[in-house]
């Protein structure tokens, strides 16, 4: 029989994780659940908004070592996308045709859908996975207001470090990165020119442009909401951030008003950039794509106004969740902890090496997982991005302070935040008018 859960440390068959499933309620046999084909085979279906070949590879492998343990049952994986899921989610809860396991959605969004009912109670996966195995808090961003867990990361994300090209820096003769806004300024003016520009900031009409400025704001000391879940913006913080993102749109490519992740990781790894704001991909990609600049690059957090001010890091926590419709709840949830075993996990956290961090401290711990090209040849900044993404932040949880935005995932998904910035840096609006409209579309999402 093929092991396939950790936990407390041990490696377990199915016929003890389903008797450890069963203490919660959990587990039924096989076959056990309506919705079953006509030859009695359960299908699973999984969505992801991460897709890349490598990381298909991997899923598939877990989906071969859980379907070897669980006769009858069928998992099908489907992609969604990055900016496009939210749309797709709003069809399936609508019309109940739901996937049985979500993964890599933002938890500020999973929060929002489990406010509506529409997302299923995690915390019996998280037993069975076992939850002293997470890292301390890991789990804290998916704490609801009744008390209960609305998921878990199947990886952390340090979405916004500052990348940098180390020869690049060399020949203009900067001595150390940049850690204030002037000193990136300055350091991108100086970098840039040969027809390699300064930075590859996003201001098209799109989640990357209110993710990545709602950083700027807490970089400037500031914050969209205060912890009871008023609306800040209207501060200082935010005009400072907005003059900053005014001032660095001549040193970014001309395409960058239209820039989402894809085109902002595409130019610093192509060498088109001297600095990048991105996750832990970009190590990856430049081992493939561009190998030339490999030892050059290296990454830090990304600067603020001052270094008075805490650095504040930007990470989606991508989830593992449970659609409450969806059909078949015990082999989708015997499924989700399966996602965490080893055997399954360090290949797939090694199919975006860096870019989807461990969330186990265990697994962060194994060698098996030390023993990877990319996670070796970077290792400072392999921990960098680790002990950055677990102290790291989203407009669903901006600080420890603040309470669970519920809101997040629409206020995201309305671009209020990229259009204020587009009408500010690309249609010299006046800041003000712009951030008011802005609050007062806040406002009417906050109350719907």
């Amino acid at each position: 029989m093929t092991d396939w859960l950790s936990i407390e440390g041990r490696s377990i068959t199915r016929r003890d994780a389903l008797k450890h499933l069963a203490a919660a309620g959990l587990a039924t046999a096989v076959g056990g659940c309506g919705g079953t084909d006509e030859d009695g085979t359960i299908t699973l279906r999984w969505w992801s908004t991460q897709g890349a070949p490598a990381q298909r590879a991997a899923y598939r492998a877990q989906i071969d070592l859980f379907e070897a343990a669980h006769p009858g049952v069928r998992v099908v994986f489907e992609a969604m996308s990055d900016e496009g899921y939210a749309t797709q989610l709003a069809a399936a809860f609508a019309s109940g045709e739901v996937p049985h396991l979500i993964t890599h959605m933002p938890s500020f969004a999973v929060q929002g859908y489990y406010a509506h009912g529409l997302i299923e109670p995690f915390d019996d996966v998280i037993e069975a996975i076992g939850a002293d195995e997470f890292y301390p808090g890991a789990n804290d961003v998916y704490r609801a207001a009744d008390g209960r867990y609305v998921g878990t990361s199947i990886g952390n994300t340090a979405a916004d470090m500052l990348w940098i090209r180390r020869d690049l820096m060399e020949r203009a003769e900067i001595e150390a990165i940049p850690e204030t806004w002037d000193e990136l300024r300055a350091a991108c003016r100086a970098m840039q020119g040969g027809g390699i520009y300064g930075a590859p900031l996003p201001y098209g009409l799109n989640s990357a442009n209110s993710l990545t400025f709602i950083g700027f704001i807490h970089r400037a000391g500031g914050s969209v909401f205060t912890p009871d879940l008023e609306i800040a913006l209207d501060q200082q913080a935010t005009y400072d951030a907005l003059e900053f993102y005014r001032s660095m749109l001549e040193l970014c490519p001309p395409g960058a008003t239209g820039y989402s992740w894809g085109e902002m990781l595409t130019s610093f790894v192509s060498g088109a950039t001297a600095t990048g704001l991105y996750a832990g991909r970009v190590l990856a990609n430049v081992a493939a794509q561009n190998p030339q600049i490999a030892d050059s690059i290296t990454c830090a957090l990304y600067p603020r106004m001052s270094r008075d001010i805490p650095a504040w890091t930007y990470n989606d926590f991508p989830c593992v969740c449970i659609p409450s419709a969806a059909s078949n709840k015990a082999e989708a949830k015997l499924f989700a902890a399966s996602l965490f075993d080893p055997a399954g996990y360090i290949p797939q956290l090694h199919a975006a090496p860096g870019h989807v961090l461990p969330v186990l401290e265990t697994v962060a711990e194994n060698p098996a997982y030390r023993d990877n090209e990319i996670i070796d040849r970077y290792p400072q900044e392999i921990d960098l991005m680790a002990s950055a993404a677990a102290q790291g932040y989203n407009l669903g949880f901006e600080t420890t302070a603040h309470q669970p935005n519920t809101k997040a995932g629409e206020i995201i998904a309305s671009n209020a935040i990229a259009e204020m910035v587009q009408r500010v840096v690309l249609n010299d609006e006046n800041p003000q008018a712009a951030v008011g409209n802005t609050v007062t579309r806040l406002e009417e999402i906050m109350r719907s």
